[in-house]
């Protein structure tokens, strides 16, 4: 099926930017001050900074797209069966950010439900305010970084690969099981609290992959634009394309490689019997 109009995706992407900006601005005012954090029915912590930088983007997509929908983390659902839904993550990472740790990003898709197949994230960001660096791909267009290309690297075999996570206490014993296969394959393995910057890195050609489980829809819906859009490919660990419902469905098991051929191992890997 035809694409949307260039004017509509130029206007999606500047207001991308803007969402990044007016966020970026929001958290960093909150960063490495003294904060108040409050626990989320999950246990999961939350401050006023993820509230107010939410807060101040769907008032922000409301006033320039008010018919799209929005979902986000910490005020929920607005016409979630709208066509164009935006999905808001103000701050993925809150326990770096309440830790002074500079890694937490934020995280703006863009979702078409019209597309085959139920929908598909159409625009993604990847925003990390504190070191300056911000990820945009989706909308027809190649994944950047900082506006200048970023583009995954080679690696044929998966045993010459880096895996990144931010650490296996989201894992269940199945998923253990899985990721030890994988584990023992790869050449280095790196835990250490990236949460969403790991994405950025195999975007950018830095690392090779990211391999996580318990991701929420805001949580993943981001980064498939952009690392598609940068040449690697996202799946779930089965290898199936990330859907609304992947929590649900494959339990937010997110997979992510530069290279189409680690992928394929990587995914026989984590399915063998």
């Amino acid at each position: 099926m035809p694409g949307p109009a260039k004017g509509f995706a130029q206007s999606c992407i500047a207001l991308a930017h803007e969402l990044a900006d007016l966020s970026g601005k929001i958290t960093l005012a909150h960063f490495r001050t003294p904060l108040t954090v409050d626990a989320k029915a999950d246990a999961s912590p939350v401050t006023i900074a993820d509230r107010d930088a939410e807060s101040a983007m769907r008032e922000r997509i409301a006033r320039a797209f008010p018919d799209h929908g929005i979902v986000g983390e910490e005020h929920g659902a607005d016409k979630p069966g709208a066509e164009w839904v935006w999905i808001l993550d103000p701050i993925d990472g809150t326990k770096s950010f309440i830790n002074g740790v500079p890694l937490f990003g934020t995280l703006i898709a863009l979702w078409h439900q019209s597309s085959p197949g139920g929908g598909a994230p159409w625009l993604g960001c990847i925003n990390h305010p504190a070191l300056k660096e911000r990820w945009i791909g989706g909308a027809g267009d190649a994944t950047t970084l900082n506006g200048k290309p970023a583009r995954a690297r080679a690696c044929a075999q998966v045993e010459e690969a880096t895996l990144y996570l931010t650490g296996p206490e989201h894992f269940n014993d199945m998923d253990r099981a899985s990721f030890a296969r994988l584990e023992k394959r790869v050449r280095h393995r790196r835990f250490g609290g990236t949460d969403c910057y790991h994405y950025g890195m195999v975007a950018s050609g830095w690392t090779d992959m990211a391999c996580e489980a318990d991701l929420k829809l805001h949580d993943y819906a981001a980064i498939v634009p952009v690392l598609e859009g940068a040449g690697a490919v996202v799946t779930d660990w089965s290898g199936a394309a990330l859907t609304l419902d992947s929590y649900k469905r494959a339990g937010g098991r997110v997979l992510a490689c530069g290279d189409k051929r680690v992928h394929a191992q990587a995914v026989a890997t984590l399915t063998a019997a």
